[in-house]
């Protein structure tokens, strides 16, 4: 099995890139789905959130309130220490769901032994706040990728794409590692910016060396 770290900042194209790789083959355990069901109505980590940032968390329907946590977590003038909190709840839970659905794609595919069946399996954990937490996660990556484009054509993204005010889009980007981090933990660097046929060839070769029995 190889195990690769994808990451990238906030509309760098890092979806993009896992959406191939998911696409060419691998299993790709996408940690903003993660974010989203440990923290589903009736579960532990919503529980957790209100009793940490009360009520107000909530959404009518009883869900999380998106909107309102992005606010107060993420937003120009959320309180110190708030991400913090927020990151002490989410993160044990993620983990603990990213390692079961490893350990199920290794057993799908029969590794273990001495035969040869599930050669090749390559496991991508898609976490776009990787630099921020690589001293914590408990993995270690054969490879880490980062996908990059520059802050101007990211906050264009956001705002076109997301409906994102100017603010917004700036508020979120200063609440992520800056691409010189996230450069210092990764040994391959993707340009989003490129046209994408090529992107697309970059991540092609990628995938076939991780599986070729080089990496083995």
């Amino acid at each position: 099995m190889i195990r690769i770290g994808l990451t990238g900042g906030i509309a760098a194209g890092k979806s993009t890139v896992s959406r191939r790789l998911r696409g060419l083959g691998a299993t790709v355990i996408d940690y903003d789905a993660l974010a989203r069901l440990v923290v589903a109505p009736g579960g532990e980590g919503l529980r957790r959130i209100v009793d940490e940032f009360g009520s107000d968390a909530l959404a009518p329907d009883g869900g999380l309130d998106r909107a309102w946590m992005a606010e107060h977590v993420f937003g120009m003038n959320a309180r110190d220490g708030a991400r913090e909190r927020l990151d002490a709840i989410e993160h044990p839970l993620i983990y603990a769901e990213a390692a079961r659905m490893e350990r199920a794609a290794i057993e799908a595919c029969g590794l273990g032994g001495d035969d040869e069946a599930g050669e090749g399996l390559v496991v991508v954990h898609d976490v776009p706040l990787l630099a921020e937490v690589i001293r914590s996660i408990p993995f270690r990556f054969d490879h880490i990728v980062t996908v990059e484009a520059p802050t101007g054509v990211r906050i264009a993204r956001m705002m076109g794409e997301r409906g994102m005010s100017r603010e917004q889009a700036e508020g979120r980007i200063q609440h992520q590692s800056d691409e010189a981090t996230r450069r210092r933990i990764a040994d391959i660097v993707i340009d989003s910016t490129q046209p994408i046929e090529q992107m697309f060839d970059a991540v092609d070769r990628l995938y076939a060396n991780w599986t070729s029995r080089k990496e083995q």
